[in-house]
């Protein structure tokens, strides 16, 4: 399948099927689920990272694994505990006796798709070790910086805060994520294939990579060259600013929340095979983009909830 993207005085061609075949892949491995799988394809082409938070069991890992084995890329898995530390994650300067200088190990990090396991399970100072890998897509040890490879794209899965042994993310840990999403429990018949059929583990373990570096890189590009209108900039606009004067809501939507949910949008409208993004591109990633980022007055209200009464609030013209 080939799409013409249309933008200001120029046209190109991207052509598709494999991006199309590898969202299909992921689908059959985790059933029931088109519109989370849809989410993280947004998130990746984005160039941004996905949190996945739900309860253990549903799924989580599953769709980690399954995007990775897709992707064709270099992968690592961290399990984040409660005594990993920075230097797990990021690597370490050790010293050589024979060359009397340190020689930098990488560490996990330094992959195409890193899985973040039950991140919040670390201390605040490893979350933190994260920051500067996703928003810099590079890493500083001992004053020297290190750059990640390119694609570098983080999937971190999470539990509920309110159970035992986790520790919250903060706000700064949270931005950097472009969408956050929920798997909630399969329907009854996405659980019944489950039940009856094979391992996941063994299906993924077969999968064939459907996407490569290149081709990633190239989407990228692609969702760049999708259109805005600026009606439609004025709709993102008007959403940011009643963020920030919606009742209940103690810290709104930043200028950078805007720019992922416009970026998130076009990404959307590119799966979707349409060269320019509609409101409905913005309606269906708001409360995954702007639900994490929202901060209550209250604790009894949430960041997803606030997200939702937003988005109802503000008309298209």
């Amino acid at each position: 399948m080939t799409m013409s993207l249309a933008t200001p005085g120029m046209l190109t061609d991207v052509t598709l099927p494999s991006l199309y075949k590898a969202q299909e892949q992921v689908n059959a491995l985790l059933l029931g689920k088109a519109q989370e799988v849809r989410l993280a394809f947004v998130a990746l082409l984005s160039g941004g990272h996905l949190l996945i938070e739900d309860l253990p069991g549903l799924g989580k890992t599953t769709l980690a694994h399954a995007m990775a084995s897709t992707l064709g890329l270099q992968f690592q898995r961290v399990q984040f505990t409660s005594d990993l530390l920075p230097a797990d994650v990021l690597g370490i300067s050790v010293y050589d006796a024979q060359s009397r200088s340190f020689q930098f190990h990488p560490g996990p990090v330094f992959c195409n798709v890193l899985l973040a396991d039950e991140i919040n399970r670390a201390p605040p100072r490893t979350q933190s070790a994260l920051l500067e890998a996703m928003a810099e897509q590079q890493v500083t040890l001992d004053g020297v910086t290190h750059a990640l490879p390119d694609p570098f794209f983080v999937i971190a899965t999470q539990n509920p805060v309110d159970l035992s042994g986790t520790f919250p993310l903060p706000d700064s840990q949270l931005d950097r994520f472009l969408l956050r999403l929920t798997l909630g429990y399969p329907n009854a018949q996405a659980e019944r294939a489950l039940l009856s059929g094979g391992s996941r583990r063994d299906l993924i373990a077969r999968t064939t990579p459907r996407l490569s570096d290149q081709d990633i890189l190239q989407l990228r590009e692609a969702v760049e060259q999708v259109h805005a209108s600026d009606a439609l900039i004025d709709y993102v606009q008007a959403l940011l600013t009643r963020s920030r004067q919606h009742p209940g809501v103690k810290v709104g939507l930043s200028p950078r929340a805007g720019i992922a949910l416009l970026r998130a949008a076009k990404a959307h409208a590119l799966l979707l095979g349409r060269g320019h993004v509609v409101p409905e591109d913005v309606q269906a990633l708001f409360i995954a983009v702007a639900g994490h980022r929202l901060v209550a007055e209250a604790e009894s209200s949430s960041g997803p909830t606030l997200a939702r009464a937003i988005l109802h609030s503000v008309k298209v013209d």
